[in-house]
């Protein structure tokens, strides 16, 4: 595939991204897609492996290996090496409903075990991936695709993220009548409101939402089933129901001070900054607003990440960010081999912005918040730290230790509690009387059948917190499923052996 001295002949090159300082002036994606020469280039870097591990799509050691939607990456890196764009859309369009959002937002757990990244850098499989689809679109080949027939059968799809968004564009092209209801005032679940539009701008969702009304799916907005409308109204007018409804229940830090205003979760803060943006032109509550405010983020990840970008844009004063554990290595160490997910340092698109206005790399590791500070009026004003020492215990597990002597009140009037999500919201789920377990409602993958008759999950709903690939392939794994209980066999493609 590709050249096949492409990975020795080229070096890698990512997108292009806007200066620092000037992208944190606005809104707009902070990075900008390959030029057709580069993505030539870059697609010419895929070796001719004899087994492709990016696209093995499973867990090694607690994290994601290769493409969980099994994208044929060395098939349409080939084409755009060789200039068929039009082939390389047909073959990623064939595994992936959404590339635009993939190609902008995943983290490329394909890259990590790309087989040239066994010695050198990886293939620039995301960047490749966006500008197929990208192109598709520029070009006018994307374009609706009306089913021929109907087969009479109604879909609900409770939830408007990316797995019931697969899901509703998989059975709606095998003939069904799908009502996706979404409880939010836009369609598109995190995508819209959990993702900042710096990373996914929001007119990218819609153009894709829009293309699926067009196609025949039908998009019910400002609804809560089992709030607004009954489950039982629900089951009564629909052949199956897939809860898509994601896992939203926020993780809390119940420390002292919780209470106190000025400490928010971060989602909440992520999904008020963007409806500020779309509904009004940025005029947004106090509360959630970090111009002149020293800002403190707990937590590490990606949602962490985007509270530093967004902060930054509303003229936060001082960023740090916390994270419990230690700063990793820089290069692999001898426990992270190939081809798991490279656990290495990087500086993230809001680190390398927040890196050129404060003159320092806002993050701090191994810290433990312990208690949120008030001044006399109730205000939150700072937060009390410890370091933390991680070891192992005589079983071999991983555990914490406070360092004494290490305590630190720093400033803060926002602080943002991004350490992730427990699981799934109760209320719909209650609704429908569906089995929960551990915070997960119980279905198993592959089958994705919940207690109650007709009434399939999937998703982060079903698996808990993950990535939006994954969210895809139990979209598209679900709708196989839920094709087969209602027609007794199907033609839409999978790669689960149940």
């Amino acid at each position: 595939m590709g050249k096949a001295t492409g990975f020795i002949e080229f070096e890698r090159e990512t997108a292009d991204e806007r200066d620092p300082l000037e992208r944190i002036q606005d809104w707009k994606e902070y990075s900008t897609p390959f030029s057709d020469e580069v993505a030539k280039t870059q697609g010419a870097r895929c070796m001719d492996c004899g087994t492709p591990f990016c696209h093995i799509g499973m867990e090694i050691e607690g994290a994601t290996s290769g493409c969980p939607v099994y994208n044929l990456i060395p098939e349409w890196n080939d084409l755009v090496y060789r200039g068929k764009w039009k082939q390389a859309l047909e073959r990623l369009m064939k595994t992936n409903n959404f590339p635009e959002f993939t190609g902008r937002v995943c983290p490329a757990p394909c890259e990590g075990s790309c087989t040239v990244a066994i010695h050198d850098p990886a293939v620039s499989i995301k960047n490749i991936e966006q500008k197929i689809i990208d192109k598709g679109f520029e070009n006018g080949w994307i374009t609706p695709r009306i089913p021929k027939k109907r087969t009479g059968k109604k879909v609900a799809i409770i939830g408007s993220g990316p797995t019931g968004l697969a899901a509703a564009d998989q059975l709606n092209q095998a003939g069904h009548s799908v009502t996706v209801f979404e409880r939010a005032d836009r369609a598109g679940g995190l995508l819209t409101y959990g993702i900042p539009n710096m990373k996914l701008d929001k007119n990218v969702v819609k153009r894709r939402i829009r293309l699926l009304e067009e196609e025949g799916i039908t998009f019910i907005l400002n609804t809560e089933v089992g709030k607004d409308l009954s489950a039982e109204e629900i089951k009564a007018n629909y052949d199956s129901v897939i809860l898509c409804t994601g896992a939203q229940k926020h993780r809390d830090l119940p420390i002292q001070g919780r209470k106190t205003k000025g400490v928010q979760f971060a989602m909440d803060y992520l999904t008020a900054s963007t409806k500020s943006l779309l509904d009004s032109n940025l005029q947004i509550e106090e509360k959630w607003n970090a111009k002149g405010k020293d800002v403190i983020v707990i937590g590490g990840g990606d949602t962490g990440a985007d509270c530093i970008a967004t902060a930054l844009r509303q003229g936060a004063k001082s960023i740090v960010q916390f994270g419990k554990h230690p700063q990793l290595p820089i290069k692999r160490d001898n426990s992270n081999l190939w081809p798991a997910f490279p656990n290495v340092y990087s500086l993230e698109y809001a680190h390398k912005e927040a890196k050129e206005k404060f003159g320092e790399d806002v993050r701090q590791y191994s810290i433990q918040t312990k208690q949120f500070i008030t001044d006399e009026n109730g205000k939150l004003e700072a937060l009390y730290t410890v370091e933390m020492k991680k070891t192992r215990d005589e079983n071999g597990r991983f555990v914490f230790e406070e360092l004494p002597g290490t305590g630190k009140y720093w400033p803060a009037q926002l602080v943002l509690i991004a350490i992730g999500f427990e699981g799934v919201e109760q209320p719909v789920l209650d609704a429908f009387k569906v089995e929960v377990n551990r915070h997960r409602v119980e279905a198993k993958y592959g089958d994705f059948r919940t207690n109650v008759e007709h009434v399939f999950a999937a998703g982060d709903a079903r698996r808990g917190q993950s990535l939006i690939v994954w969210a895809i392939n139990e979209g598209r794994e679900v709708a196989y499923q839920v094709d087969q209980y209602l027609m007794g066999e199907t033609e839409l493609p999978t790669v689960v052996n149940v």
